[in-house]
């Protein structure tokens, strides 16, 4: 019985451990669901800033996203810049499900929205981008397909519920101009530990909410 105990924590703690694992140099807060969201599609460019507080390399970054239709995300483009969608190129690539030079992406179902939506967390690993020192950077994202070409947007949430410096992040949308900030993570080396689920731990509370709507800008 103590034995049968013993393996059942056991499991539990190993559960726990991927999810507490991972680092992250910035969080701008987590996945509300209910705010609004950005067009990633149809050619438009979403750019939120994130702080370094010291030179790292990024190898992850994951962020919130609603789904227009059931088909998970299987692409998307992305770039980490010196400037709002533009100036230095450190590091940009298209991430796949299967894995590729840009990163392997994953989408993780979360719920749907009181809007018919799919909330997703989107997180994409396996990247290699170095940042000789500290400072304010930019990621922007675009082009995101799923198989049946669905729409995407990336979630808004003001930064409400961001920790570390620097957060809530300046946005911009292409289409838009000056926007709300998005929510999203970065993972790099030299970070402090923080709880993953914490975008999917708070999540509920922004379905609660009941007030936003997609921002979708179309030709």
């Amino acid at each position: 019985m103590k034995t049968s105990i013993a393996l059942t924590i056991l499991c539990l703690v190993l559960a726990v451990v991927p999810a507490s694992a991972q680092n992250w140099t910035y969080d701008n807060g987590p996945i509300s669901g209910s705010q609004g969201a950005f067009d990633i599609v149809n050619g438009f460019v979403v750019s939120d800033t994130f702080n370094l507080s010291s030179g790292q390399t990024v190898n992850s970054f994951s962020f919130g996203a609603w789904n227009e239709g059931s088909d998970p995300m299987i692409s998307l483009q992305w770039s980490l810049t010196s400037a709002e969608n533009g100036g230095t190129v450190y590091g940009s690539g298209t991430a796949l499900s299967g894995g590729g030079s840009g990163g392997t992406l994953v989408s993780q179902f979360l719920s749907e929205n009181s809007f018919g939506y799919d909330i997703d967390l989107i997180t994409v690993t396996g990247l290699n981008v170095n940042f000789a020192t500290g400072g304010t950077y930019w990621l922007s994202l675009q082009n995101a397909q799923s198989k049946l070409a669905d729409y995407f947007f990336w979630d808004e949430n003001n930064g409400i519920g961001c920790g570390g410096g620097g957060c809530p992040s300046s946005a911009s949308d292409s289409g838009i101009g000056t926007i709300p900030s998005e929510s999203f993570t970065i993972g790099g080396t030299g970070a402090g530990t923080t709880p993953e689920p914490g975008s999917i731990m708070l999540f509920g509370s922004g379905i609660l909410g009941l007030a936003g709507v997609v921002r979708r800008k179309l030709m």
